[in-house]
């Protein structure tokens, strides 16, 4: 029996301590999508984001807003209130609050006191995406929302879904940054044998990692071969790229042609996927997908045959991802460990990464917490 040895398991336990996984605390400091547009409406949509309950909804003015979805006052959810213009009545007491949060009239009392307020968090409407920032207020930049002009170009055909991901958010961009698994978890729609073995190299940088991986020459399967025109050709290249630009936001980008044909004849198509990630717990998460096209633009029934397709093929990464997730969540973690190979370069990085930006942001906040004022009770007011 092959099992490691003490010294090899020991090894790679202390490897895994340096790696986020389902237990590392989320990152905080960074926009993730909350929703997709056409979700946020003047209906209230409750939503668990990063473990914080939020309620969005949108103004007369057709802004959207989002608010932490409990009243200040006994806690009931505000998602169960109403909206009343632009402000928001809680349907347990009736106290108001406007977009910024503030309470701004309790009926039981003359006079509403002042302070009371929930909290709200920034939003930024992109394309067809709500994004959020839960983290600190002060550093909620729109600079650092991830690169996704396509998602808006007119010259992109688009669809979208949305799945409800019984995992961890970090197995997920493991899985989508190391295609590997094309061959395996999805040999009955879009992998195909010779993928896993296809060359490949890697980019590493901060906050930015990169697996290349060019299947050359190829036979597509139907899901690319039927709408790019190339059924039958046993020559055709499959060039893809897939990146974690963030821990929300996962591209793949995919280009087919005939690599038979001098480069200057080649027909060359296009494909795009936004694979976006926002943890609801740590063992579940909002998974957002947009697919995108720079080819048949005109043709619903290609749109159509894609997206039936393509979701197939993504519903298999999410019941790969339960089962994973079921792994972890009932093995004995001192009987738990991993290898990882050649390939698993820019996802060990990634989860490096991850583990790093949650590790400082825990000690900025205990920092912060350790300077701020201390409360010291009046005397006589002391309770037992």
């Amino acid at each position: 029996m092959s099992l490691p040895s003490a010294p090899v398991l020991q090894a790679l336990k202390k490897s895994a301590s340096t790696m986020a996984n389902r237990n590392t605390p989320f990152v905080y400091n960074e926009w993730y999508v909350a929703a997709f547009g056409s979700e946020v409406t003047r209906e209230l949509l409750p939503r668990t984001l990063l473990d914080k309950r939020v309620v969005l909804f949108r103004t007369e003015g057709g802004e959207p807003v989002a608010l932490s979805d409990r009243c200040a006052h006994r806690a009931y959810p505000l998602s169960l209130g109403a909206l009343e213009g632009d402000t928001l009545v809680c349907g347990y007491h009736g106290f108001r609050f406007n977009t910024e949060g503030d309470c701004i009239e309790v009926p039981s009392a003359a006079k509403c006191p002042k302070g009371i307020g929930v909290a709200r968090y920034a939003v930024l409407e992109r394309g067809p995406l709500v994004w959020i920032w839960m983290g600190d207020p002060d550093q909620a930049d729109e600079s650092r929302l991830p690169e996704q002009e396509w998602l808006s170009a007119p010259d992109w055909e688009k669809s979208s879904g949305y799945f409800d991901l019984q995992s961890n958010y970090v197995s997920m961009h493991e899985n989508l940054l190391d295609l590997t698994h094309l061959s395996y978890l999805h040999a009955n729609t879009f992998g195909t044998p010779d993928y896993a073995r296809a060359a490949f190299k890697s980019e590493v940088g901060d906050g930015h990692f990169v697996l290349y991986r060019d299947v050359v020459p190829t036979t597509l399967p139907p899901l690319w071969a039927k709408p790019t025109g190339l059924e039958g050709c046993t020559t055709a290249a499959r060039i893809v790229k897939s990146e974690f630009k963030s821990p929300a936001f996962h591209q793949v980008s995919v280009r087919f042609y005939d690599n038979a044909l001098p480069e200057e004849q080649r027909t060359v198509s296009q494909i795009r996927t936004a694979h976006i990630l926002t943890p609801q717990t740590h063992s579940t998460c909002h998974y957002f997908i947009v697919h995108g096209r720079d080819f048949g633009q005109d043709d619903d029934s290609i749109t159509q045959f894609m997206h039936e397709n393509l979701f197939e093929a993504f519903n298999e990464d999410v019941d790969g991802m339960a089962a994973l997730e079921q792994v972890w969540q009932t093995t004995d973690p001192d009987e738990m460990y991993e290898f990882s190979v050649g390939a698993d370069g820019p996802s060990v990085a990634m989860r490096r990464y991850l583990k790093q930006r949650a590790d400082n942001e825990g000690a900025a906040r205990d920092t912060a917490h350790a300077a701020a004022p201390r409360v010291v009770p009046i005397r006589g007011t002391e309770t037992a």
